[in-house]
């Protein structure tokens, strides 16, 4: 669980200075955002792993953010909140927060319901820790990517990208599933974004792995476990 993203949104800035380091030193990546708008931005640009979400936000009541973020994202969420109500709690987690830690509370219990929530949400999805396709191979635990085991250097979108295509693999993902997973809701109709980053990724594979990545006209992409015979291939960068 190194280097996973964890998104802080809360409108308390001691919360703040209080979780950034510990959560650094534990090693995660951390984003932060002190608003609702803010926290579902960065919800769908930077695909974090996990959100830590405050209900009493400035801008809008963190149950409904929690249901806007519902709407693109199965990230897990913790709820951290002052209210302690039952129905509080039963309207998170109906909402679909993953667990529901009340304020004030100690970051080792913090930590432990972090590590379970990311442990929870992999085996439910029932994903391996290091996905395989050909010569290519993706340790989701160390966020690394390997080619006849020679470490590449891709963005987080880029993983991301060939993550959701490895999971999937030999099955089309649509370009609406791939723009809404890695881009958010808001881009489903960015195609020339999701062009790019296809560009970018084959740029970074051997011709044996770029020819894995098949385009389907109009639909989307598909990852392929071997090499496709030569007239099958799509080398169409779009």
């Amino acid at each position: 669980m190194k280097h996973a993203r964890v998104l802080i949104v809360d409108d308390e800035k001691q919360i703040h200075r209080f979780l950034l380091p510990a959560l650094e030193a534990a090693g995660f990546e951390v984003d932060q955002a002190m608003n609702a708008a803010e926290g579902l931005r960065l919800a769908a640009s930077r695909a974090p792993d996990l959100v830590l979400l405050d209900l009493g936000l400035p801008d809008e009541d963190g149950q409904q953010a929690l249901q806007r973020l519902r709407r693109f994202s199965e990230v897990p969420v913790i709820i951290l909140s002052a209210r302690d109500q039952e129905h509080e709690k039963i309207a998170a987690l109906d909402n679909g927060a993953d667990d529901y830690v009340e304020k004030p509370f100690g970051v080792g219990e913090l930590l432990a319901r972090i590590r379970a929530a990311l442990r929870h949400r992999r085996m439910q999805d029932g994903v391996e820790t290091v996905l395989k396709a050909g010569a290519l191979s993706l340790d989701l635990d160390r966020r690394e990517v390997r080619e006849n085991g020679q470490l590449l250097s891709l963005s987080r979108r880029e993983f991301a990208l060939l993550e959701m295509l490895m999971r999937s693999l030999g099955k089309v993902i649509t370009h609406r599933q791939l723009l809404t997973a890695i881009w958010g809701p808001a881009h489903v109709e960015d195609l020339q974004y999701l062009r790019v980053y296809v560009w970018h990724l084959r740029q970074k594979l051997s011709s044996d792995s770029m020819a894995l990545l098949i385009n389907e006209p109009g639909v989307g992409y598909r990852l392929l476990d071997a090499r496709p015979p030569i007239a099958a291939a799509s080398h169409d960068p779009g």
